[in-house]
C-alpha cells in the first residue's frame, strides 16, 4: 500500500501541486485530553496494535479523501449536500444540537415564543465576528443578517430551492416571493415585446401592482441591532427546529451585495463565522478546514484542523490509506465488507453506523391504480379496499429479511416499526414512538405468520363474495438506479407469496425507468404496492402525515380536494375505506390544532399514526443506512438531529484512541440511547 500512497504524492509532484498532498502538511496544534462520549470505547492502550492507524488521532488533524467537487458555496442557494456538508462548519446558525439532539443557544443566547407560537424572538449574541478567509475580522453579526437572508432568499430572481422552508411558514413569505416571480415575467414581457412596460404587462393580465407589499411587510425583522423576529402565517411550535436549514443563517448584506453572482464562488467569496475557516480550497486538489480563533465557542472545537484531499478513486483507496494510517475515515462498500469483517487485520477497524432517521421507508397501497390492464387493476381495486387483505401483507413482510439484502450484518437496527422513526423527536421528554397509542406497535415487530394466515383467510372469503379473481395481481414496481432494490423486491415477492399462497397473490416486480422514477411511477400511480419514503421538514410529526394529506401522490386515498371528506367518490373506494381515511384526517386535523401543549399536540398525532398502521393504509419498512465505516471520529460524539445541518458539523466531535469495532459500535449504541432517552426526559424535567 505504500506503493499506492507513493505513486499519489508522485501525480502531486508532477503537477506542480505537492502543497495540495493533505497529508504532506503537519500541524502543531495541540487537542484536548480525549474524553469519549458517554457509551463511547475507552482504556485503548497508548500504543496500538501495528495494524491499527493512530498516528492521525495523535495529530489532532482529520484526514479524508473526496471525490466530488462543490458546485458553489453560496450556501443561500446551494441544495447540494456535499456543498452544505462544507457550510455547515464555517456558517454558525441560531441554534445547534448536542450529540443527544437536545437544542442548544448558538447565534442566539435565547428565545421565546409568544402563546400561539405565532410569533418567535430571539436575543442574538454579542461579539460574533464575521471574518475572511485569513481569520481577518470583518464586521459584527448582528440581527438584521437574517433579515437580509430573508431578502434575499424570496427574491425569486435568486431562485433559491429553500425558498420552500419559508413558503406557508413565514408571515408574507409567499405573497411576496409571488410578486418577484411576477415582476421577473414582466421584464421578460417588455423584452420579448409582449408588453411595452411593466405596467402595460400587469394590465393585460389583470393585475394591480399596488396592491404588492414590501419585503417589510415579511415576518422577519431586526427590532434592533440584537432582537430578531419571526411572524409565523399559522402557529407553528416546531420552527426551532427549521432553524437548522441553510435558509436560516444569516449572511452579511453589504458583502453579500459587494459580491453578487460571486458570493460563494470560492473562499475568497464568502465571510465565515463558523467553528471552522476555509483557508484552502482549490477545486479538484484540496479543502483545508483550520479551526476559526476567532470563534465564540472555541472550547468545543476538538478538532483543529479538518484536510479533504481530493483523489477520483476515493472509494478503493481510502479504505487502504485508512489502514494504513494515512486518512482518518474511509467508507467501507458492499464489496470489500466481508474482508474487512473477516481479515485479522481489519475486522475490529469496520464498524456500522447509526441508522439514518430523517427518511421513512413504507409500502404503500394505491387505492386509485392507474396501470395496465395486463395487471388488472379493477381486481385490485377490490383487494385493496378490503382491511384484511392489507392486514395479511402488512403482517406477512418479514422486515429484517427483506433489509438483509442491504445489510446482511445489523437488519434488525434498520427496521422501522412505525411511520414516524423512533428517536426522531420527543415531546414533553418522551420519545414520540413511545407515546401510548403508538409504543404497541414501536415496540413489536409487525411480522407475525399466524396473523398474516389468519387475515388471509378472512380476505379470500369475503373477496370471493366481493367478486375478485385469484390469485391477486400486485404490481410492484422499483427503481433499476438504486442498488439493491431489485434483489429487495424479488426478496419480498418470495417470502409474501411462500407465506401466503401462490394462489392468493402474485406479486409482479417490475423494473421503472432509471430516470424519472417516482413522475412516471408513483406520480402517475402507476403501481399496486410500491415501497415509497418520505424526508422530514422539521422536528414534529405533523411532518410524517404530509405522504397522506388530500391530493398525495403517495396511496391516493383521498384526491379529490373540492369534495368534503364525507363525500368522497367512491368509484374507486369501499365504503369501509371511505369511513377510515374520513376518521383518519379528522384525527389528524384534531391533532394540528394543538399548538400550545406538546405533551397533548404529541399524544393527538400518536393516535392518527396508530389509526393509519392499525388500518393498514400504509405498511412501515425501514429507515436509512449510512454503511459502513473505519474512522477515528467517535460517532457517538456528533450533533444529532435528523433534519437540518447540525449531523454535518464538526464541533464537538471528538478522536478515539483507536477505531471502533463493530461489537464496540453495537454496544456503545445502546448505551447512547438510554443517554438519548435520560436527556430529552431531562429537558423537560
Amino acid at each position: 500500500m505504500k506503493r499506492v500512497l507513493s505513486s499519489v504524492l508522485c501525480l502531486c509532484l508532477l503537477s506542480g501541486l505537492t502543497a495540495g498532498c493533505g497529508w504532506i502538511r503537519q500541524t502543531n496544534a495541540q487537542i484536548p485530553e480525549n474524553t469519549a462520549a458517554p457509551g463511547a470505547a475507552t482504556g485503548a492502550p497508548e500504543t496500538a496494535p501495528p495494524e491499527t492507524p493512530v498516528s492521525l488521532a495523535k495529530s489532532g488533524v482529520f484526514r479524508k479523501l473526496y471525490s466530488s467537487e462543490y458546485t458553489t458555496l453560496n450556501y443561500l442557494k446551494t441544495v447540494n449536500t456535499l456543498d452544505l456538508k462544507a457550510v455547515a462548519n464555517i456558517i454558525d446558525g441560531l441554534v445547534e444540537y448536542d450529540n443527544y439532539g437536545v437544542v442548544l443557544p448558538a447565534l442566539a443566547e435565547s428565545w421565546s415564543s409568544n402563546e400561539d407560537n405565532t410569533v418567535w424572538t430571539f436575543k442574538i449574541r454579542q461579539g460574533v465576528k464575521w471574518v475572511d478567509k485569513n481569520g481577518i475580522e470583518a464586521a459584527e453579526v448582528t440581527a438584521q443578517d437574517w433579515v437580509d437572508t430573508a431578502r434575499y432568499i424570496n427574491d425569486a430572481r435568486n431562485k433559491c430551492p429553500l425558498q420552500r422552508t419559508y413558503e406557508g411558514y413565514i408571515k408574507n413569505a409567499s405573497v411576496y416571493y409571488a410578486q418577484t416571480a411576477e415582476a421577473i415575467r414582466a421584464e421578460e414581457a417588455v423584452a420579448a415585446g409582449k408588453a411595452a412596460s411593466a405596467d402595460d404587462y400587469y394590465r393585460i393580465n389583470n393585475i394591480d401592482p399596488s396592491q404588492f407589499i414590501t419585503f417589510d411587510d415579511v415576518g422577519v425583522k431586526a427590532l434592533d441591532k440584537y432582537t430578531l423576529e419571526y411572524t409565523m402565517e399559522t402557529p407553528s411550535p416546531f420552527f426551532i427546529s427549521m432553524l437548522s436549514y441553510a435558509s436560516y443563517l444569516p449572511v452579511y448584506g453589504p458583502f453579500l451585495e459587494k459580491q453578487g453572482d460571486n458570493f460563494g464562488a470560492g473562499n475568497r467569496n464568502l465571510l465565515f463565522n463558523g467553528a471552522y475557516i476555509l483557508t484552502d480550497c482549490e477545486s479538484d486538489v484540496r479543502h483545508v478546514f483550520m479551526a476559526n480563533r476567532s470563534y465564540w465557542d472555541r472550547g468545543k472545537v476538538y478538532i483543529p484542523e479538518y484536510d479533504e484531499i481530493y483523489n477520483s478513486d476515493e472509494i478503493t483507496l481510502a479504505p487502504e490509506l485508512f489502514r494504513d494510517g494515512e486518512v482518518s475515515e474511509a467508507a467501507i462498500g458492499a464489496d470489500i465488507l466481508d474482508k474487512w469483517f473477516t481479515d485479522s487485520h481489519t475486522k475490529n477497524l469496520v464498524r456500522g453506523n447509526m441508522p439514518v432517521i430523517s427518511y421513512s421507508y413504507f409500502y404503500a397501497f394505491n387505492f386509485e391504480p392507474r396501470f395496465d390492464a395486463q395487471y388488472e387493476p379493477d381486481n385490485w381495486k377490490i383487494a385493496v379496499n378490503n382491511e384484511n387483505f392489507r392486514q395479511a401483507l402488512m403482517y406477512g413482510l418479514d422486515r429484517v429479511s427483506a433489509l438483509a439484502v442491504t445489510d446482511q450484518y445489523n437488519p434488525e437496527l434498520l427496521v422501522n416499526n412505525t411511520i414516524t422513526p423512533a428517536m426522531f423527536t420527543a415531546g414533553a421528554g418522551k420519545d414520540f414512538t413511545q407515546y401510548d397509542a403508538l409504543k404497541a406497535f414501536s415496540d413489536s415487530n409487525s411480522f407475525d405468520k399466524d396473523k398474516a394466515l389468519a387475515y388471509r383467510d378472512h380476505a379470500k372469503n369475503e373477496l370471493s363474495a366481493a367478486g375478485a379473481t385469484f390469485p391477486i395481481k400486485i404490481l410492484m414496481p422499483y427503481n433499476p438506479s438504486i442498488p439493491g432494490w431489485e434483489t429487495e423486491s424479488k426478496e419480498v415477492k418470495q417470502q409474501l407469496e411462500t407465506l401466503l399462497g401462490f394462489d392468493f397473490i402474485d406479486i409482479i416486480p417490475e423494473a421503472g425507468p432509471a430516470t424519472g422514477f417516482l413522475d412516471s411511477v408513483r406520480r402517475t400511480g402507476g403501481y399496486a404496492f410500491m415501497k415509497c419514503n418520505w424526508g422530514a421538514d422539521y422536528a414534529d410529526p405533523q411532518t410524517w402525515t404530509e405522504p397522506f394529506t388530500v391530493g398525495n401522490s403517495y396511496n391516493f386515498m383521498y384526491t379529490d380536494e373540492k369534495k368534503v371528506l364525507n363525500d368522497m367518490p367512491a368509484i374507486n373506494k369501499s365504503a369501509e375505506t371511505q369511513a377510515a381515511v374520513t376518521e383518519y384526517y379528522g384525527l389528524v386535523n384534531a391533532a394540528k390544532a394543538q399548538t400550545a401543549d406538546i405533551a397533548q399536540r404529541y399524544g393527538a398525532f400518536a393516535n392518527a399514526e396508530a389509526y393509519l398502521l392499525r388500518h393498514a393504509l400504509a405498511v412501515p419498512f425501514s429507515v436509512d443506512s449510512m454503511g459502513y465505516t473505519a474512522s477515528l471520529a467517535d460517532p457517538f460524539s456528533y450533533m444529532f438531529a435528523p433534519y437540518g445541518l447540525s449531523p454535518y458539523r464538526y464541533k464537538g466531535v471528538k478522536l478515539l484512541k483507536k477505531p471502533m469495532s463493530d461489537s464496540e459500535f453495537k454496544k456503545n449504541y445502546a448505551d447512547w440511547k438510554k443517554a438519548w432517552t435520560k436527556a430529552q426526559a431531562a429537558v423537560s424535567g
